[in-house]
Formats: C-alpha cells, structure tokens, sequence
C-alpha cells in the first residue's frame, strides 16, 4: 500500500474528471509533497479534516502527476537524466525529491547542489 501513489492517482483522476475538490488519506510524506504543490500552484488550498483526511482544492492544472516508482536515488550532477525521463520538457513540471535538506522540487535542489531520492512528478 503506497499512500503517496494512492494520493497522486486521486489528484490526477479528480482533475480528469473536473472535479473542484479531492480527499485522500493523510501522512507526513503526503502532506509534504502536496504542500510543495501547492507552493508551485498546482494546487489550491489544503485542509486537514476531523477525521484525519485531507481535502485538497483543485485548479485544475494538472495534466498528469505520479508517483516515481523505484525510488531512485540521484547525485547532484545528473538532474538532466531524470528530468528528460519524466518530464515533457526542460521548462514544464516538476520532480519532487527528498533529500538531506527535507522535500524539495529538483530546481531547488539543482540550486542547493544537493542529490536525493525522487518522490513524484507533475506537470
């Protein structure tokens, strides 16, 4: 059971389908990356429900997101690869990473000269 995966598969189901507003179960990985979303405008306004659920606002510009599955780990200088392979073009998305600094996107992560290990995509 891979919440994040879950997580990223209801965002990019609920904007095919239209919708305004998304639920999915809640971690601190997924609150995480989702936030990271938000902070680059993919997403709207995240709440935390009584019941431990989030809902996340949609605004509809997301074409298509994901979890990366394995998690691989990449080196500082080799962004390049991994962006060409998951991402449409050089200036459209984002990877989210983890890394020794916390969850970041890969620019910043080019920025810090830092590697990690990749989370998800979307663009």
């Amino acid at each position: 059971m891979d919440l994040l995966s879950d997580a990223l598969n209801a965002v990019k189901v609920a904007e095919l389908k239209g919708k305004s507003v998304c639920t999915m179960r809640n971690s601190k990985l997924v609150s995480a990356v989702l936030s990271c979303l938000k902070d680059n405008n993919y997403l709207g306004a995240i709440e935390t429900s009584p019941d431990g659920k989030l809902k996340v606002t949609l605004k509809g510009s997301v074409n298509n997101c994901g979890a990366v599955r394995p998690r691989f780990f990449v080196k500082c200088d080799e962004w390049e690869k991994y962006e060409t392979r998951f991402l449409p073009s050089r200036s459209i998305g984002l990877i989210i990473v983890s890394t020794s600094s916390g969850i970041m996107t890969h620019a910043q992560a080019k920025e810090k000269r830092v590697g990690g290990k990749l989370l998800a995509f979307v663009y």
